[in-house]
């Protein structure tokens, strides 16, 4: 990756260099590949994950049915 730095502005290329890692997906895998997790921890967050998504599906389901009656 290249940025070129035009009349001496340091922020712009700063600017630029940061759109263009962002844009890349370098950031988020240098995050993702900082620190290294298990299969057993991966499996742990999905269910984790699964389990928050069901009990919130639940609450907007039973808003819901409360609004009805």
């Amino acid at each position: 990756m290249k940025v070129e730095v035009r009349d001496g502005n340091v922020e712009k290329a700063i600017k630029v260099l940061k759109k263009k890692v962002i844009k890349d997906g370098l950031l988020q895998e240098v995050r993702k590949r900082e620190h290294y997790v298990s299969r057993g921890e991966k499996v742990r967050k999905a269910k984790e994950a699964a389990t928050r998504r069901i009990k919130k599906r639940r609450q907007k389901d039973l808003e819901k049915f409360n609004k009805l009656y």
